[in-house]
């Protein structure tokens, strides 16, 4: 069977279709060693479900090629060494189990003559059971793919809710600066005008005292004289 995972970054959905993908081909695997000890309806039925059990393989191996699309290109070197061997064991599984189902004597013993109407029948039978199990596990998958495409969604939701609250802290922080600022240019002009009024009445001061001082010199000249 395949070698162990390793620790390569890898989608959700991808991960958990090898993870059951390896124990679908260690069932089958194991039923395949069995059916060579069984004859004639326990081997029919143990071949159905070794049918099943590689069409279930199949499936997961088609899913795991999509999946890997959504992989980033850097880490799909392993990714591709696995699948590869996981298509050599699966096809390696089907030519087992072709040759033991072609092994009609194994199949039905002395029987095979009288049994061969009703082998159509079964494999018809076979083919819905297959069919049946399939659509199941598609259902399956499919409930799984919209479970995790809604907690996506959720997340994306829950991120523009927090992106969103982000965004009226800015607003709000920026209104209080620019409120800040009016109120900065406000205290600076009234301390411009407090210095105009200041230096207006410090020249309006000195040239009251020069006046007095001229009009006390003009009256002392004035009783001198």
């Amino acid at each position: 069977m395949s070698n162990p995972l390793d620790s390569d970054p890898g989608s959700e959905l991808f991960a958990g279709y090898e993870a059951e993908l390896k124990l679908v081909q260690a069932d089958l695997s194991q039923q395949l060693d069995q059916i060579p000890d069984l004859s004639g309806e326990p081997r029919k039925a143990a071949i159905g479900k070794a049918e099943r059990a590689l069409d279930e393989a199949s499936e997961l191996l088609g899913q795991m090629r999509i999946e890997k699309q959504n992989i980033p290109s850097g880490a799909r070197s392993s990714i591709n060494i696995r699948s590869r061997n996981f298509e050599s064991d699966i096809d390696a599984s089907k030519r087992k189990l072709k040759a033991l189902s072609d092994d009609r004597s194994a199949l039905f013993g002395d029987r095979y003559s009288d049994l061969a109407p009703s082998d159509a029948v079964l494999d018809q039978r076979q083919q819905l059971l297959s069919g049946t199990d399939r659509l199941q596990r598609s259902s399956g998958r499919l409930m799984e793919s919209q479970r995790i495409a809604n907690e996506t969604e959720a997340v994306g939701a829950s991120t523009l809710a927090n992106l969103q609250e982000q965004r009226e802290t800015i607003l709000h922080t920026r209104g209080t600066l620019l409120q800040s600022e009016t109120q900065v240019e406000r205290s600076v002009k009234t301390l411009r005008g407090m210095a105009r009024r200041m230096a207006t009445n410090r020249i309006i001061t000195v040239a009251i005292i020069t006046v007095l001082v001229l009009l006390i010199i003009a009256v002392i000249y004035s009783k001198f004289r």
